[in-house]
C-alpha cells in the first residue's frame, strides 16, 4: 500500500505509549466492572483508541457521578476506563515538564511528595523560623472556597497550552493540546450516570458541585488530569509567593497552604495581597471562614495531623473517619462473606489510614482501633504486617 505524503508526515501517538498508559492505569484502580469490560479485550481496544485519537474522532465517554462522605462529603466523577487511559497518556507526556517547574514545596499528587513529606515540611518551617522553639513565630493556615468548582477552564488551558508550546519539543505537541483541550472543556454532568440517590447530594454545598459550578468552571474531583492541572493552576501562585513576595517558609497541598513567619502583623497584612492575587489572576478565593492566625505554641492542624512543638498527632476527624471506615468494613463482614473485591477494598481502605498513622507516635491507638472495633471475620482474609502498619492478604 502506497503512503501519502499526509500519512508521513503526520505526528501521532504511537501504540506503545498507550499501552504504557493502559498498565499504569490499571495499576491503580480496583476491578471495577468499566475496567473488566475494557480489560476482557484490551488489545484490541488500545488499538481503537488509537486510531481515534490519532485520526481525531475520539470522543470522551459518560462518567459516573456519586458521593463520597469520607474524609470528608465530596462530589465525585468517575470517567470512562479508556478515557482514564487517556488522561494517563496526558500526564505521562506532561508531567516531568511540571515538575521542573513546580516549586518544592506543592505536595499534592507527587512522586516522592505527599502527605508525609508535606507535613514533615510544615514542622521543620516552624522549628527554623522559631530557632527550634525559642523565638517567637506565627502560621497563617488558609484554604480555597470550593477551588475546583472554581477554576476557570480558559485561564487553564491558555496556560496549559503556552506551557506546552514552550516545553514540550516534539512531533505530537498539537495532538497533546488537543487532547488537553478536550478533557478541560469536557462538562461531565451532562449525560452522566448517577450512583446512589439524588438526595445524597442533599446537604453538599453547591460551592463543592460541578451541577452548579459557573459556565466554564469547574474540574472534576476524581480524574488524574483534574489533580495535576489544579496543581498546575496554582503554580503562578506559588512563584509569586515564593520568588515576588520572597516568603521562605510557604507550603501547599492542592487549596490548602501554610506560611511560617516570625511577625504576626506582617502575616496579618499578607492576607489581602495573596487574595488580590488568587482573585485578579486565578479567579479563586480564600474562604473567609478558613483563616487561620496562631503562635505556633497553638499548633497547627495539617493533612490529618496536628503540628504541635516537638510532637505530631493524630488529628481527632482522622481517627473518626478510621473508626467509621471499620464499622463500614464490619457491617460488610456482618452482612456476607466479602467477595474478593471487597477484601481488597478493605485493605486499600485500612492501608490508608495505617500509612498515615504509622509516622507518628500511634502505635497505641492503632493496635487499640483495630483490635478492640475490628469484626473477627476480616481475620479469615487478612492478617496484620510490620507492627500494625500494614494489612496483607492471606494466601490459601
Amino acid at each position: 500500500m502506497q503512503l501519502s505524503l499526509f500519512d508521513i508526515q503526520q505526528p501521532k501517538i504511537e501504540l506503545e505509549e498507550l499501552f504504557t498508559a493502559y498498565f499504569e492505569c490499571r495499576k491503580n484502580k480496583r476491578n471495577t466492572a468499566n475496567a473488566l469490560a475494557f480489560e476482557i479485550d484490551y488489545e484490541n481496544n488500545l488499538v481503537q483508541l488509537c486510531e481515534e485519537i490519532n485520526s481525531g474522532t475520539y470522543k470522551i465517554g459518560r462518567s459516573i457521578a456519586f458521593i463520597v462522605d469520607k474524609p470528608v462529603k465530596r462530589e465525585i466523577f468517575a470517567a470512562d476506563f479508556r478515557d482514564r487511559v487517556v488522561h494517563h497518556l496526558i500526564i505521562g507526556k506532561l508531567n516531568h515538564l511540571f515538575e521542573k517547574q513546580f516549586i518544592n514545596d506543592s505536595y499534592s499528587c507527587r512522586v516522592g511528595k505527599g502527605t508525609h513529606f508535606g507535613i514533615q515540611r510544615i514542622d521543620r518551617f516552624i522549628r527554623q523560623c522559631s530557632v527550634n522553639y525559642t523565638k517567637d513565630c506565627y502560621i497563617l493556615k488558609l484554604d480555597l472556597q470550593g477551588f475546583f468548582m472554581s477554576i476557570n477552564k480558559n485561564i487553564l488551558f491558555a496556560k496549559l497550552e503556552t506551557f506546552i508550546n514552550e516545553k514540550h519539543q516534539h512531533s505530537d505537541k498539537d495532538l497533546i493540546i488537543k487532547l488537553c483541550k478536550q478533557v478541560i472543556f469536557n462538562d461531565p454532568t451532562k449525560n452522566c450516570i448517577i450512583k446512589g440517590n439524588k438526595s445524597d447530594w442533599a446537604d453538599l454545598p453547591q460551592t463543592k458541585s460541578l451541577f452548579h459550578s459557573k459556565p466554564n468552571c469547574g474540574l472534576p474531583i476524581g480524574n488524574l488530569t483534574s489533580q495535576v492541572f489544579a496543581n498546575f493552576y496554582m503554580d503562578s501562585f506559588d512563584h509569586f509567593v515564593k520568588h515576588d513576595l520572597k516568603i521562605q517558609y510557604y507550603g501547599r497541598y492542592v487549596d490548602d497552604f501554610v506560611i511560617v513567619h516570625e511577625d504576626k502583623e506582617y502575616l496579618k497584612k499578607l492576607i489581602p495581597q495573596l487574595s488580590e492575587y488568587l482573585q485578579t489572576e486565578l479567579q479563586v478565593t480564600i474562604h473567609p471562614k478558613k483563616i487561620y492566625l496562631q503562635h505556633y505554641s497553638k499548633g497547627v492542624k495539617f493533612l490529618g495531623t496536628v503540628i504541635l512543638p516537638n510532637r505530631i498527632y493524630i488529628a481527632n476527624r482522622t481517627k473518626g473517619n478510621f473508626y467509621t471506615t471499620i464499622e463500614k468494613q464490619n457491617q460488610i463482614a456482618r452482612d456476607h462473606k466479602p467477595t474478593k473485591e471487597e477484601q481488597q477494598a478493605f485493605q486499600s481502605s485500612m492501608n490508608s489510614y495505617l500509612g498515615i498513622m504509622k509516622h507518628y507516635k500511634s502505635y497505641k491507638l492503632r493496635k487499640q482501633m483495630i483490635f478492640k472495633n475490628l469484626s473477627g471475620w476480616w481475620w479469615n482474609y487478612l492478617y496484620l504486617s510490620g507492627g500494625i502498619a500494614k494489612f496483607e492478604m492471606k494466601t490459601k
